[in-house]
């Protein structure tokens, strides 16, 4: 049985101001109208014996993963929840161990969920002849043939044959300089490092045992004692948080020698690692221009320019990155793009929340978009999805006043519960227990008022919630 496994993990940082440490790059829509991750989790559902994917995501990120897959008809087999991330090699192991559950014979087909692939029938060819070799104990990682001489990725050397387009792993090679890049496509010997990899489940924990029992060991113990949270199945924190943290790659690739690499032509692959190779996979006009949303140019060449929430107008600018963003606007050179997580970098070290969260910060229950703030108030526009509820929760330093201006709303304030019509509102004074509820099956929408000495979000004290937030 092939299982695929999504990692959704990721920062965000080479993708802002889009993505967000809180919302990063897998949960866009960058290629095409359904985000990074949906379009992993669909890449290969047409073929035989495949069986439902096993995500590794994080406790933060959870009900978005659980979401955008259910908006495209894909049930997880389960979405296993990091408590701390700790690389690909403890991800991949507890993926093992829980696909051993299924099937003792599982093959696993790892994907990182922010990659871009535009032949995905290709890609299916040589997802089968992967499967093949990995049933035999080989553990394949994809080498996408090389169209430049990229100095961001890594690269493989090839070594003995194996069949038509596989062959056994002679090298891993760290990111070269341009130089060396030239002479390995010269030699054509060697290919980009995709993170993709086809391996038996008992095959790889076999070897890294072999070669990082401690990871072996508390992989293991963090699934046996792992907790199910509604849909989720949260990981022992214990167990995983003291797991070495390392790379599938650095654990077990580049010592075994099972490794083998399947060529990988024509792809149209991308990792999407920065705003300038992500214009080089998507349409471009006559002028090689990627403009979408409400975008004007004159005299333009060579950018890419993206607008969200207002209209941008850009003239006589070439080789260019524009990303407009509610409260951010990114601006570079196309050869400079990778130099944005320094920004976030300085926007973490102020305290910044630009580089965690959008102005509309999704939550499990809808979403809140801040409006307006000042010293000792703020005001929020608060959405809620049919058939959902904030928790019964209570602040020790604001007060708020929550005015309905769509759909219905029924509050408990204190003692009292009461159902709210357009233009209706309520008062909710500091220390009240109280819960917001959305009973209708149209979206609520109301303003929120705060009013208080301190208006931090971690100023909450949750008493029930169906979302499993009150630990």
């Amino acid at each position: 049985m092939l299982i695929p496994v999504i990692l959704s993990g990721g920062s965000g940082t080479r993708m802002w101001p889009l993505s967000r440490s809180a919302y990063p790059k897998q949960f866009l829509p960058l290629v095409g109208e359904k985000t990074m991750l949906q379009q992993t989790a669909l890449r290969i559902q047409d073929m035989p014996d495949l069986a439902a994917p096993i995500v590794i995501s994080n406790a933060e990120q959870r009900f978005v993963v659980a979401e955008q897959l259910r908006a495209i008809n894909v049930k997880p087999s389960s979405i296993l929840l990091e408590p701390v991330g700790r690389n690909t090699a403890p991800a991949v192991a507890v993926a093992a161990i829980a696909a051993l559950r299924i099937d003792p014979n599982a093959v696993l087909l790892v994907w990182p969920s922010d990659h871009v692939i535009l032949d995905e029938e290709r890609l299916r060819r040589y997802v089968e002849r992967a499967a093949q070799l990995a049933k035999d104990d080989y553990l394949v990682t994809f080498g996408i043939k090389p169209e430049s001489p990229h100095t961001g990725y890594g690269y493989i050397r090839r070594g003995k044959g194996l069949e038509d387009g596989a062959y056994e792993v002679a090298a891993f090679v760290e990111k070269p300089d341009l130089q060396t890049a030239e002479g390995f496509l010269v030699d054509g010997g060697y290919y980009w490092n995709s993170g993709i990899f086809c391996l038996k489940a008992s095959a790889y924990l076999e070897e890294l045992g072999l070669r990082q029992p401690a990871i072996l060991e508390q992989s293991r113990l963090a699934v046996e004692q792992a907790k199910e949270d509604l849909d989720f199945v949260r990981l022992d924190d214990a167990a995983f948080s003291v797991c070495p943290s390392e790379s599938i790659d650095y654990a077990v690739m580049e010592h075994t020698s099972r490794a083998a690499v399947v060529e990988a032509a024509d792809l149209g692959w991308s990792d999407v690692g920065s705003w300038s190779a992500l214009s080089e996979v998507v349409d471009r006009d006559a002028s090689g221009n990627t403009l979408i949303g409400d975008v004007i140019v004159e005299g333009v060449r060579d950018c890419y320019i993206r607008a969200e929430n207002r209209m941008v107008a850009a003239i006589g600018v070439e080789n260019l990155v524009i990303v407009e963003t509610a409260d951010a606007t990114l601006v570079t050179t196309k050869d400079r793009a990778q130099d944005v997580k320094k920004i976030v970098e300085r926007l973490n070290a102020e305290g910044r929340g630009e580089s965690v969260f959008h102005r509309r910060v999704l939550r499990p229950w809808g979403s809140y978009e801040g409006i307006d703030a000042g010293e000792r108030f703020q005001v929020k526009r608060i959405v809620v999805n049919p058939g959902a509820a904030l928790s019964l929760q209570m602040h020790y330093h604001r007060a708020e006043h929550w005015i309905v201006v769509k759909g219905t709303a029924r509050v408990v304030n204190g003692e009292r519960e009461i159902l709210l019509g357009e233009n209706q509102s309520t008062y909710i004074p500091l220390g009240e227990r109280h819960r917001l509820e959305n009973p209708g099956k149209v979206p609520l929408e109301l303003i929120e008022v705060q009013s208080g000495s301190y208006l931090g979000e971690d100023d909450i004290v949750r008493f029930d919630d169906q979302y499993g937030r009150t630990k």
